[in-house]
Parts: C-alpha cells; sequence; structure tokens
C-alpha cells in the first residue's frame, strides 16, 4: 500500500525538475534603477591559517559527536554540540563553507578543468563523509548548523503520514541531482542561492530568503527538521553512505522489551518496528508487484529522461545569459515594448545579439541532453523508492532506520533499558506498564 501511495506523491516531487528554473520571487522585487537589492554576500576569503582551523573544527566537532552518540549515549552532550557548532559554524563562520555547499565546488571541480578546488574545501566535504561511513548520520546530529537551527524550535514534532514522507523524502535526490547539472555547467550555485538560514547567520540578505528561512523554521516547530527531511541534498548523500555504516546508533544497549516509547519519541519518523510475517495467501500477490515494479523501473527512468529533455527551456532559465538572450529576442521581435537594466547594458556594450543567440541556441542543446540525465535520474530516484517499499526485511525489534536517523539521541532518553544503565530508574516497570506490554505483544 505504501508503494502505491508514495506513487501518487511522487507526481508532486516530479516539479523540482524545473522548480529552479522557473524560480519566482516570493515578494516580487521591483526594478529601481539606482537602488542595489541586498543580498547574502558571501563572506571575504579567509587566510589559509583559518581555512585550516576549521578543518580541525570540523574534525573535533565529528569526533565529539561520534562519540556522544555511539559511545557516551547522551542526548544532552548532543544537544550542547550541536548549539556550539550552531555558533561556530553558523553564525561566526557566517555558513561558508559549509559542507552542504562544498557539493557544487566538487561537482564544478570534476567537470571543468580550469577550477581549482581549495584543498580545505575537499576536506570540508569529504569529512563528513568518511565519518558517515563508519559512524552513520553524527554530522547531521550535532555538526550541521542547519540542523541545529531546527533542532532547537522542534518544540512539537507531529508524526508526517507514511506516504507523504516517503514522497517528500524524494526531493533531496532530485535536488542534489540538479544542484550536481548547475553546478558543473558553472550555471549557478542554487544550494547556496536557496539555502533558508545563510541570510539568518549573516544577518542580511535577500528579503524572499529570510522569509523562506522563518517559513522552514515556523515548519520546523511541529514537523520535525523540514528542510534535512524534505530537501537538503547533502543530507541525501549521507543517507545512502550511513544505510552502510560499519557502525550506528543503537535504541537501547540492552534487549528491546518492545515498549514504543523510541517510536512515539522520534521527531522524524525514523524508527521501524518489528516486521509482522505477511498471510500465505497474500505472498504470491506480494511477489508479483514487486516484478512488476522491477518491470517498471526501467520505464520510468526512460520516460523521466524524455520529460526531462522536454523541459530544457525552464531547466535553463536559471542561466543569466539565456535569460538575457530570450530577453532580447521578444525586445527585437517587439513582443515587448520596454528595456531592462541587463538588456540595455548589453546593448551599449555594442555586441552583437546574433552571436549571443547562436550561443543560446549551443546552450540550449547542452541543457537538453543535461535535462534528459537529470530526468533519468528522477526516474531511477522514484524506482528505486517503490522497489525499496515493496521488499520486506524481517526486524524482530525496534531499530533505527538508518537512511533517516540523524543520530540526534532524543530515543535515548525514552528506552528504559537506557534509563536503569543510567541508574535513573531500577526497573524498566517504573516506566512501562509491564501487564499492558506482555498483552501489547501477544495481540
Amino acid at each position: 500500500m505504501d508503494a502505491t501511495l508514495a506513487l501518487l506523491g511522487c507526481a508532486a516531487v516530479l516539479i523540482a525538475l524545473v522548480a529552479p528554473g522557473l524560480a519566482a520571487d516570493l515578494i516580487p522585487t521591483p526594478e529601481f534603477r539606482d537602488h542595489d537589492i541586498p543580498v547574502a554576500e558571501p563572506p571575504d576569503p579567509d587566510s589559509l591559517a583559518w581555512e585550516w582551523i576549521n578543518v580541525v573544527v570540523l574534525l573535533a566537532a565529528l569526533s565529539l559527536a561520534s562519540y556522544f552518540a555511539l559511545v557516551n549515549r547522551s542526548r544532552r552532550n548532543l544537544f550542547v554540540l550541536a548549539i556550539a557548532s550552531l555558533i561556530w559554524f553558523g553564525f561566526v563562520r557566517d555558513g561558508c563553507v559549509c559542507s552542504i555547499g562544498a557539493t557544487q565546488n566538487v561537482s564544478l571541480a570534476l567537470f571543468d578543468s580550469t577550477y581549482v578546488i581549495p584543498v580545505t574545501v575537499v576536506a570540508i566535504f569529504v569529512l563528513p563523509l568518511i565519518f558517515t561511513l563508519f559512524f552513520g548520520r553524527t554530522f547531521c546530529a550535532a555538526v550541521c548548523p542547519l540542523g541545529a537551527m531546527q533542532e532547537l524550535v522542534a518544540v512539537r514534532p507531529l508524526r508526517v503520514p507514511a506516504w507523504i514522507d516517503h514522497s517528500l523524502g524524494l526531493a533531496p535526490y532530485i535536488y542534489l541531482g540538479a544542484a550536481v547539472i548547475y553546478a558543473a555547467t558553472n550555471t549557478g550555485f542554487v544550494i547556496c542561492r536557496y539555502d533558508p538560514f545563510v541570510a539568518m547567520f549573516r544577518l542580511e540578505g535577500d528579503l524572499n530568503m529570510l522569509v523562506f528561512g522563518a517559513c522552514v523554521l515556523g515548519l520546523g516547530l511541529f514537523i520535525g527538521r523540514p528542510y534535512c527531511r524534505y530537501l537538503c541534498p547533502y543530507g541525501a548523500i549521507l543517507g545512502l553512505l550511513s544505510k552502510v555504516s560499519k557502525w550506528h546508533a543503537k535504541i537501547t544497549p540492552d534487549e528491546c522489551i518492545q515498549c514504543r516509547l523510541c517510536e512515539q519519541s522520534c521527531p522524524y519518523g525514523a524508527i521501524r518496528g518489528p516486521t509482522v510475517p505477511l498471510a500465505r495467501e497474500i505472498r504470491p500477490f506480494a511477489r508479483l508487484r514487486l516484478a512488476g515494479l522491477l518491470l517498471l523501473a526501467p520505464v520510468l527512468i526512460v520516460a523521466a529522461a524524455g520529460l526531462g529533455a522536454l523541459l530544457a527551456v525552464p531547466i535553463s532559465r536559471l542561466d543569466p545569459n539565456m535569460r538575457l538572450a530570450e530577453r532580447l529576442r521578444l525586445e527585437d521581435t517587439g513582443m515587448v515594448q520596454d528595456t531592462t537594466d541587463a538588456s540595455e547594458a548589453f546593448r551599449n556594450t555594442g555586441r552583437s545579439t546574433a552571436k549571443l543567440y547562436q550561443w543560446a541556441r549551443d546552450r540550449q542543446d547542452h541543457f537538453t541532453t543535461l535535462g534528459g540525465w537529470l530526468g533519468a535520474w528522477v526516474g531511477l530516484v522514484v524506482g528505486v523508492k517503490l522497489i525499496s517499499l515493496s521488499v520486506r526485511r524481517k526486524r524482530m525489534d525496534y531499530e533505527p532506520d538508518r537512511t533517516r536517523c540523524v543520530a540526534c539521541g532524543k530515543c535515548y532518553w525514552y528506552c528504559p533499558c537506557e534509563q536503569v544503565r543510567l541508574g535513573l530508574i531500577s526497573d524498566v516497570s517504573e516506566m512501562v506498564d509491564m501487564e499492558a506490554l506482555e498483552a501489547q505483544k501477544e495481540k
């Protein structure tokens, strides 16, 4: 049932193919000739010493987060470290360079041989990946300033219905594909451009992004970490690595008594309960559904690739030169009467519009190919999600979903076995109605 519902939700998520290109202002920006619109400008480059200090601080924070999550098992220490990371990586360092945004620098360096990426930026990008591969998403737990910002406002998170959670959970992977393509073509760094908190960190910036950030924080009051779960492209990479991590945060240090307190306490819906065996008469239908989805996956990839190629025009509109060429064409053909600052500035340079049009046509062909690849990536993501929802893995206890668990440690505090380990209670019965628990297990 989840797979069918997720398929319906995927239709809404597919708009992410064109979202960056069609992104419009939340509040329309008036055209003032002599007025500069405030934006969150990148901070001045650090000295080499400060760049390496950032790397060392990141390494220390990752080490502490991994220790607090897996060994010390302290929710309080993780929370304190998250606040410290928010202050340093967010407000002191102005949110730049961050591991999330470094995804674009690495993408551009891989596709453009003329771009020289600093070693420190590579280190900031790679270190969380290495730690995630060994210890799970401890970067998300207490090091990422964006995650810390949302963790502070998660006052009363509600449980998101499973089909909505799975459907919206596709968006970070789609956003990742779009960000890589835009960065690789040197069109723009969309992750930084649409970062909901960078304007807050720098205490300046475009009003639209400040409003966007405020909306994310407002949503975070009732939905745990909405940006991390439904937008963060770096989180998509970390989720894949965390799935195969050598060690990972465990809910209970001892045998699970299946009290369900951890499941109810998790604000991110990242805890899975024991599986119930399928009835014998349903198993053939389940196998047929899985076989059908395996056959459907290549069709989805091809169809989405074709759709992505057809959407090359809106996808390319994030490129300012493409928008300029389109504007000049409208002016030259008389479809619009007025001009813009950009079009006037171009004409004053004396450059040939014919050459710009030819460049735009070549660029459009390039985006047609890239749109096809982006569409294929979206089809692959959707296909894999549907197949994964149809595969049943046997679980005997309540376990964290390694892909979605951010190792925040909140479940530790609610685990009766953990309370016994800490000496806060003498027996699990002090927190759990054992008779009700046994009756629940029998059912």
